[in-house]
């Protein structure tokens, strides 16, 4: 539904937290967090009231950009002087990189559904409509980029396609207007996974499975290839391969903070995902990943070529697949650096001889 068919929304904004600005943090500058209580109209669920979570760092004079990552990501992006703990994506926000305070105001936001308390369908243009609003609520009225890894890069083609004035520029890391059938059905096994653990009250086993087989899509047979090729062992009389560990651990640490209802949502959210890319005016930079087998190389292609004029594609190669966001943490800061603060153009031959007494 376009936004002007939406009914209008009531909103109240509970009072945030600031804290003042403290050396020695990846992440300086003042820290706002807070909540906003609202009415939004779900496209699958109707009126539903949600409660949407922000987390904002640097100086209110800075740009701000949104930067939103996979369905696991939340608010906290990095560490700072109210939660010293290490975000989600901790190592981009140091200082010194692209998107650092003091130079930028970084939003960090969760999703609607990700505290497990909205059992309903779910779309990633509800995501868009609720940050909107969130813009709204906190006074700004355009950030100056949108950052969208994975999940996050469905979000960000939703906002600028349903509500452009909001975003200056969009970088989409990972996504595209539409979900790849294969990685379709790997979630759609994911979810199955899940109703088998609740068939027998083994919420927390077949959440972790899930995300066992989560991991293999994520990363590439080339990395696992090089981490795990140790031999076999019999443990019990069973055979235990290298990988296993590894999995299991992730799917531990996975159940300890995900609510199973809150995964569900959220990956069929991905699966709901469409966009009409003619719908997306905003320049917009696609960054895929050459081994992605979530999101193949194809996909981005189709997508660039289908935004037309304003758009490009670069290309990040990496033998940690769709994760290499996460992995690949200088070169994805080169990459934004690239597309936020480009070197200014090059003087013409003959003014840089004028300059320099040269002759030309």
């Amino acid at each position: 539904m376009p936004q002007h068919d939406r009914p209008p929304l009531a909103t109240a904004v509970t009072p945030p937290s600031i804290g003042a600005m403290r050396t020695g943090l990846p992440m300086p500058g003042p820290v706002r967090r807070g909540e906003l209580d609202a009415v939004l109209v779900l496209r699958h669920a109707g009126a539903q009231r949600v409660r949407l979570r922000y987390e904002l760092v640097g100086p209110e004079e800075a740009p701000v950009v949104a930067l939103a990552g996979g369905i696991s990501a939340h608010r906290h992006a990095a560490a700072h002087a109210e939660d010293p703990s290490p975000g989600w994506v901790q190592g981009l926000l140091d200082p010194g990189r692209t998107l650092a305070p003091p130079g930028r105001r970084v939003l960090g936001v969760d999703y609607l559904g990700a505290d497990g308390t909205l059992d309903v369908p779910l779309d990633t243009a509800d995501q868009a409509d609720a940050l909107a609003l969130l813009l709204e609520a906190l006074a700004i009225p355009r950030l100056e980029a949108f950052i969208g890894y994975s999940y996050g890069a469905l979000v960000g083609l939703q906002l600028a396609a349903r509500h452009p004035q909001r975003l200056q520029r969009l970088i989409a890391v990972s996504g595209a207007h539409r979900p790849h059938p294969y990685a379709s059905a790997w979630r759609a096994l994911q979810r199955q996974a899940v109703a088998l653990g609740q068939l027998q009250c083994a919420d927390a086993a077949g959440l972790s499975l899930a995300r066992q087989f989560a991991m293999l899509s994520y990363r590439t047979p080339e990395e696992f290839g090089e981490r795990f090729a140790a031999p076999p062992r019999l443990v019990n009389g069973r055979v235990r391969v290298a990988a296993e560990d590894y999995l299991e651990a992730a799917g531990a640490r996975f159940v300890a903070r995900t609510a199973v209802t809150a995964w569900l949502r959220l990956s069929e959210s991905i699966d709901l995902h469409r966009v009409d890319p003619a719908q997306v005016q905003v320049p917009t930079t696609v960054i895929a990943v050459e081994g992605d087998r979530l999101v193949p190389l194809a996909d981005a292609v189709a997508l660039v070529e289908a935004l037309g004029p304003g758009s490009r594609l670069r290309i990040l190669r990496s033998p940690y697949g769709h994760d290499a966001f996460l992995k690949e943490t200088a070169r994805v800061d080169a990459l934004l650096a690239a597309e936020l603060d480009p070197p200014p153009p090059r003087a013409p031959a003959a003014e840089a001889g004028e300059c320099s007494g040269a002759s030309v």
